[in-house]
């Protein structure tokens, strides 16, 4: 044994330090030892420092954690701040992380150093890890803070960190257990957002995105930040009043946060209960009852006060059905003349308020104590992580300051799958006189399961594929009716575009005077010949019937020569025919010929080597006789020079071609632009367009 009067040998005192450590940590649990500062170790994730963080830490402490995750599992460690003094080679101060727990482990590090920057994660072999902190004699250091958690949780980081350390404009994170801590601040509330300086982690447990307990995933979007943030009291952390930052982030949740009724009245006054209501008499003798429907938040007025003041009160709210409750905020109070308000409270649950069941959180074997107002006005929420299902609430006040007196509104959404846990309601904690007792809870038969109860639907491989059939199907079908719709539109558009008596837009004259003249011209022996008619031919047709054949209506068009063989009928006739009419003053009729042509209702244009004059009729006005004076013909011919035509009768007898060169003539009238021939005058005629009818006997 080391006797105190001798002093120890100057190498036998590292030893000795070394002993007396061991001797500190012989007999503790998963933390020991007198230099371990903030710790809490979660199921999945937790965090831990040495004492004093982030101040300096103690000369000659000691302290081991014992981590343990789910058998199959391996431990991460990631270090935020990591300050531990180096000046004796990491012989008395120092961080040791091991494989394992007990005297099989095995070590993975040993680590120090001021300011030492870690920023690879430590890996286990195993589900276990020990963690061990040592100081020695030392001038400075602030220790270290740590958060580890399962290797499944690749996107690790610390309390420490704040949405300035990334750059990305939205990310997923996630965030340790035990990251409510006194040394970091955040600015900031929902739903304006938080200060870019904030802790993520920190900020996510006031918003009720994560549990401190449990740590959990955060998804966060950074914004413009705004010229001032808000303070408030949420989940047991009070964030601070701030000045204008850069950026804010705020998180993507999963919109379960409506209120349920309290405040906009869906929720009945009928359906609103109390264990008792204070009543008393003002100064003109009336009653007046703080009755459980005034506890609705917002609602102008006092609210609802117990008539006693113990732990036996209670506010019960009846939601008609089963709803998904996220979390619940509080207000005293709200009337400066009466200063009451609850300040700790506890909250039950059931689906036929019968049977109770005190809300626990995971993992925990003590009934959740929700921290509530420390002033009669200022709101305060709680979040529970995870939500209860339930059709009642009941609020079971544990510390109050003067009276019990309260507004409250529920947070939550609709449910209709699954139901919660149902346990039955324990004794209730014994009646205290006072405000500031400490809190006392009973122990329920077991621990509640609040869990997502939310359901999958099983989708079978028929319905996927009906799903993926069915609008193909419709989308086929809607294309075959489109395209039949098109094609009998088209058709009946070119029907009535193509009638019996119209043409092809190509096959107008319109269109084919345009075109001709890059055409090349005709020879001479194509060129039209005229329509000639023998005296054989007319000398058997009656006088009245040869002003008959040259008599015609007035019409569009000009009506068709025909008579004798004629030459041209070969081509098409630019005169549009009669219907119905049966021409009888030819032996042969083109257009009753069996073998006739179908032609379009309107023939090509004239040749372009001639005059468009349609082409002349030879007449022989000698050996017969002339119609009187009276009637005069028109002629679409034009005389050479400025003689006006003669009046030539019209009952003269058609004129037979013959070879002597004396006996007729054919003259076409000039075409304009030529000049006229200056021998002899001879008057030839064309059909009349219109004539009207011989009368005379």
């Amino acid at each position: 044994m080391l006797s105190p009067e001798r002093p120890l040998p100057a190498g036998t005192r590292p030893a000795a330090a070394a002993l007396l450590l061991l001797l500190l940590l012989r007999g503790a649990g998963a933390q020991k030892g007198d230099g371990c500062g903030h710790t809490v170790l979660g199921p999945e994730s937790g965090t831990l420092t040495s004492i004093n963080y982030p101040q300096t830490y103690p000369n000659s402490t000691v302290c081991e954690w014992e981590i343990r995750v789910k058998s199959g599992q391996r431990v991460q460690l990631k270090f935020g701040d990591f300050d531990i003094e180096d000046s004796d080679a990491c012989h008395f101060n120092y961080l040791r992380v091991y494989n394992g727990i007990g005297p099989t482990r095995t070590e993975i590090g040993k680590y120090c150093g001021l300011g030492f920057q870690m920023d690879s994660l430590i890996e286990s072999k195993s589900n276990e890890v020990t963690v061990q902190f040592m100081s020695g004699t030392h001038l400075s250091g602030r220790g270290f803070l740590a958060s580890y958690s399962t290797t499944d949780k690749s996107d690790l980081i610390t309390c420490l960190d704040n949405a300035s350390h990334f750059s990305e404009p939205e990310f997923n994170k996630y965030c340790p257990a035990g990251c409510v801590i006194p040394f970091v601040d955040i600015s900031g509330t929902i739903p304006h957002g938080y200060s870019d300086s904030s802790s993520l982690c920190m900020a996510g447990v006031h918003a009720g995105v994560v549990s401190n307990i449990l740590g959990g995933q955060i998804n966060v979007v950074i914004s413009k930040g705004i010229p001032y943030y808000e303070h408030s009291l949420a989940n047991n952390v009070t964030s601070k009043a701030g000045r204008l930052s850069t950026s804010l982030f705020t998180f993507k949740t999963s919109g379960c946060y409506g209120t349920l009724g309290m405040e906009s009245g869906v929720i009945p006054d009928s359906q609103i209960t109390a264990s008792s209501s204070l009543e008393w008499p003002d100064q003109t003798g009336q009653a007046n009852i703080w009755t459980p429907e005034r506890a609705r938040l917002k609602r102008p007025g006092p609210p609802w006060a117990a008539f006693s003041t113990d732990g036996y009160q209670w506010l019960q709210i009846d939601l008609n059905k089963e709803k998904r409750i996220t979390g619940i905020i509080t207000t005293g109070s709200t009337i400066a003349e009466y200063y009451y308000y609850i300040s700790a409270y506890r909250i039950l649950y059931s689906d036929d308020a019968q049977k109770w069941t005190v809300y626990r959180e995971p993992g925990v074997d003590q009934d959740k104590v929700f921290q509530g107002n420390t002033e009669y006005y200022q709101e305060v929420r709680n979040n529970f992580i995870p939500p209860i299902i339930a059709r009642f609430v009941r609020v079971n006040p544990l510390k109050w300051h003067q009276k019990i007196a309260m507004k409250v509104e529920l947070l939550g959404c609709q449910f209709s799958i699954g139901r919660a846990p149902k346990l039955t309601m324990p004794p209730p904690p014994p009646p205290q006189s006072s405000n500031d007792f400490s809190l006392q809870t009973d122990k329920t038969t077991s621990t509640p399961e609040i869990k997502n109860t939310t359901v999958t639907p099983t989708v079978t491989k028929d319905v996927a594929l009906a799903a993926v059939l069915v609008p193909v199907l419709v989308m086929v079908f809607t294309t075959l009716i489109l395209i039949l719709v098109c094609a009998w539109h088209w058709r009946n558009r070119k029907k009535k575009a193509e009638g019996t008596y119209d043409l092809p837009y190509w096959d107008r004259a319109g269109w084919w005077k345009g075109m001709k003249q890059f055409l090349p011209a005709k020879s001479a022996e194509h060129e039209e010949t005229p329509v000639r008619y023998s005296n054989s031919e007319v000398s058997h047709l009656r006088p009245r019937e040869v002003p008959t054949i040259l008599q015609t209506e007035s019409a569009e068009y000009a009506q068709p020569l025909v008579g004798g063989i004629v030459g041209t009928l070969h081509q098409r006739s630019t005169f549009k025919p009669e219907e119905g009419k049966e021409a009888s003053y030819a032996d042969v009729d083109p257009y009753n010929s069996p073998v006739q042509e179908v032609y379009h209702a309107y023939a090509e244009p004239l040749p372009v080597t001639g005059p468009e004059y349609a082409t002349p009729i030879i007449m022989d006005m000698s050996g017969h006789p002339t119609a009187p004076l009276g009637v005069s013909s028109i002629s679409t011919f034009k005389a050479t020079g400025n003689q006006a035509p003669p009046i030539v009768g019209i009952c003269n007898k058609l004129l037979a071609r013959t070879d002597s060169s004396s006996s007729a003539h054919a003259l076409y009238d000039t075409p304009k632009g030529m000049p006229g021939p200056g021998s002899s005058v001879e008057l030839v005629y064309q059909v009349p367009q219109s004539m009207p009818h011989f009368t005379g006997s």
